[in-house]
């Protein structure tokens, strides 16, 4: 019995280095829309100027994924700017595709995270696809920009590439 506690201590000095209490699991988009909810299909910029009154956020009442609530992720995606300073970007949307919210209108609530990040992202950082790790909250919230079925915390922002 003794051999066997001291072969389980010595797992865990071996593998406690390896595993950490902060990891984040890599998430995709799909992931927030539960089974059986299909998104509508994403259009191009031309589609709505052409058909302006097509031109507003779909499925206002989208269904989120409840058991998300409180994990820890890291999920990739692009920043919709909302707040920040002359350097860094604080709060933002991130969204599964470029252009949503600015050249065309915003995907259904379950597709748009609203992301806090105080320590901010710098601006060079939001053009381009970005990491965001963070727990991610199911909680509504109605913007200027978007109504948003999912709320981060986040911890790093980082480049995708």
């Amino acid at each position: 019995m003794k051999f066997f506690k001291y072969l389980m201590v010595a797992m865990l000095v071996i593998v406690a280095p390896f595993v950490s209490a902060n990891d984040y699991v890599t998430t995709q988009w799909k992931e927030l829309v539960p089974e059986g909810y299909k998104p509508p299909p994403v259009r191009s910029q031309a589609f709505y100027e052409s058909n302006p009154d097509l031109a507003m956020q779909p499925e206002l009442d989208a269904p989120m994924v409840a058991s998300l609530d409180g994990k820890k992720i890291r999920i990739p995606g692009y920043v919709v700017q909302l707040e920040g300073d002359a350097e860094k970007v604080t709060e933002f949307l991130l969204v599964p595709y470029f252009g949503a919210c600015i050249h065309v209108p915003p995907p259904p609530p379950n597709q748009i995270v609203l992301v806090r990040f105080p320590k901010g992202v710098r601006y060079e950082h939001t053009f381009d696809a970005v990491w965001v790790e963070g727990t991610i909250k199911v909680e509504r919230a109605e913007g200027q920009v978007a109504v948003v079925g999912y709320q981060m915390e986040a911890v790093t922002v980082i480049p995708y590439y």
